[in-house]
């Protein structure tokens, strides 16, 4: 029996790796590799945030930004937004699905909710959707997909020069470390990023430099005791 090649709707013959299943039962090419915890500095985040343009596709791509990096989202959950889960008066974020399903809510700073305010305003002329939709075509107003974000990351961080690996998850560890330099304690950084124990969130303070770790020992006081008991060994 004949088969009959499948044709795109320009009349070309579709190539069978765009066909579904195709991939079925292959792993991933990344499958088991591990990047270090390498997030980017401030410098760097606001460097990819100077090339993403003033139009409203450069709205989105700073939005996607600052809720990761400032509210410390998964790609997915922050994909997953809506309008109604932003609370800028509350400085909170509601995530309904987080990993394993679980639902919480975060906080974001207002510097966050205010580089925000130009999608937000871009986004109301557009479908009713997820927050973070596709813009352009017959299917905005959809969700935007993390493939995406991540081609459009890898594009602003070489037109930026940052030199590193500039993802999604990168600045989930990002905001992580900052908020540990600022002195948040660990069991609200936990509950922030939605992780089930401390330790996946320590993994995520494996960005702290050498350097910082043996400063900020170095500079500790001597230590303190009675007067009367001296400090004589």
């Amino acid at each position: 029996m004949t088969v009959l090649p499948v044709l795109d709707s320009a009349g070309r013959r579709r190539s069978p790796a765009t066909m579904p299943g195709y991939h079925a039962g292959q792993s991933p090419r990344n499958k088991g590799m591990r990047y270090p915890a390498d997030p980017p500095t401030v410098e760097e985040i606001v460097a990819v945030m100077r090339q993403v343009g003033t139009d409203r596709h450069g709205a989105r791509l700073c939005a996607v930004i600052v809720v990761l990096w400032r509210g410390g989202l998964r790609i997915q959950e922050a994909l997953a937004l809506t309008e109604r889960d932003l609370d800028p008066h509350r400085g909170s974020i509601l995530v309904r699905h987080g990993k394993g399903g679980r639902r919480r809510e975060v906080g974001m700073d207002e510097w966050g909710f205010e580089q925000l305010r130009p999608w937000l305003i871009e986004r109301e002329q557009l479908p009713v959707g997820p927050l973070l939709c596709v813009i352009d075509g017959p299917t905005r107003g959809r969700p935007w997909s993390a493939a995406g974000v991540r081609v459009e990351f890898r594009s602003l961080a070489a037109r930026a020069g940052v030199r590193r690996r500039f993802a999604p998850h990168q600045l989930r560890h990002a905001h992580a470390l900052e908020l540990v330099r600022e002195g948040v304690p660990l069991n609200i950084i936990q509950r922030q990023l939605g992780h089930a124990n401390l330790g996946t969130t320590s993994i995520y303070l494996q960005g702290i430099d050498t350097e910082e770790i043996i400063a900020a020992v170095h500079a500790r006081r001597a230590p303190m005791m009675p007067a009367s008991a001296g400090l004589r060994l």
